[in-house]
């Protein structure tokens, strides 16, 4: 198996990569997240990959760390879930916000993903509920972003011009709860 590639990056098309290792071109497909990070064409470059071998085909997946490939093989485990739909979650949400969406049980951050029904994100939920160890060491911020997230949704569906939401959520106070959060943006956007 193919565990590390180290070349040079020949071609970006998002989301196919080509990397020459000593002569020889690797087409892999990368996340969203892992793309965003890589260097200009010609530049060198490293990626841990997982090789997926089928009777049709052998395919090669990159990652720019192994938090990103490890959570990808979690996601392989999922009943429903191959390469493709691993790797849209992948370019979908953070590493973190996924464990922060499975700890939290948070239906509603999946389903905001392309390809990701109702029904897959509860299956997500429920399967990968024990593989994730949220960790001290994992920021609050994904959560406060979530509750500013949903704060923001409650306002546009009362009505409110986006713009105007955001320009009110920057008023609260940081870290406030999603229902204190749209309590206190309604009282600024009466006024």
């Amino acid at each position: 198996m193919i565990a590390r590639l180290n070349g040079r990056l020949l071609e970006k098309s998002p989301p196919l990569i080509v990397i020459d290792c000593n002569g020889v071109g690797y087409e892999v497909e990368v996340p969203m997240s892992t793309f965003y990070n890589l260097p200009e064409t010609g530049q060198p470059v490293q990626l841990l990959t997982h090789m997926v071998v089928r009777e049709d085909a052998q395919l090669l997946y990159g990652f720019g760390s192994e938090q990103e490939k490890n959570t990808f093989r979690q996601l392989l485990k999922v009943n429903g879930i191959g390469a493709k739909s691993a790797l849209s979650i992948l370019s979908g949400v953070s590493v973190n916000d996924l464990m922060l969406a499975v700890s939290q049980q948070e239906v509603s951050l999946l389903t905001r993903i392309p390809g990701i029904g109702k029904k897959t994100a509860e299956r997500l939920l429920l399967e990968l509920k024990d593989k994730f160890v949220v960790t001290g060491s994992m920021s609050a911020q994904p959560a406060a972003k979530a509750a500013t997230d949903d704060i923001l949704n409650a306002l546009v569906a009362l009505g409110y011009n986006e713009r105007e939401a955001a320009a009110t959520i920057k008023l609260l106070e940081p870290g406030v709860g999603v229902s204190d959060g749209i309590r206190q943006a309604l009282k600024y956007l009466s006024k």
